[in-house]
């Protein structure tokens, strides 16, 4: 059986996730007995040997930019999201309070409560439709603060083929 970090929490059900680090977490209910939590484990040593492999295969081909490459990501960045904002809040009739250029990892975008969009410089290296996807999914946020069928039918009104759109972010 791997080894794992476990992180207890008020959860109800139980979850495993191997880490960009090589790891395996899991997330288990408080009072979850621990031969319970071993014996999961062991029931997904198949799922966990394969997303493994799929970690160290992601590390090998990830693109490391340099401290010059990342500027630059950054600045093109900035030119490329702010101008397509403006683009397509105009189409939209939404408005952002603020546009911002930042280094998330894990995070495409984000829309904050006051309406604020971040766009993280990393999708520069993913095609120009995820990237429009992306700044429409983020102004679509200013109405819908969730993932309904509301929001995704107002994407959809501006992107009919977003679904597509959408694929081109888990190339990478």
């Amino acid at each position: 059986m791997h080894e794992y970090t476990l992180k207890r929490s008020l959860r109800k059900t139980v979850s495993l996730e191997v880490t960009r680090d090589l790891s395996v977490l899991v997330r288990a209910p408080m009072y979850m007995p621990a031969h319970e939590i071993d014996r999961f484990v062991e029931n997904h040593e198949v799922w966990i040997e394969k997303n493994l492999n799929r970690q160290r295969e992601r590390a090998e081909t990830e693109f490391c930019p340099s401290d010059f490459e990342i500027a630059e990501l950054k600045r093109s960045a900035g030119e490329y999201f702010f101008r397509k904002t403006a683009y397509y809040s105009e189409i939209m009739r939404l408005k952002p309070a603020s546009v911002k250029i930042t280094s998330a990892k894990k995070r495409f975008g984000s829309c904050n409560g006051v309406n604020g969009i971040c766009f993280s410089w990393r999708l520069m290296l993913y095609p120009e439709a995820a990237r429009d996807y992306v700044v429409v999914h983020e102004l679509a946020h200013i109405v819908h603060k969730n993932h309904g069928k509301k929001f995704y039918e107002l994407i959809a009104s501006v992107l009919p083929d977003y679904k597509e759109r959408r694929k081109l972010l888990k190339i990478q």
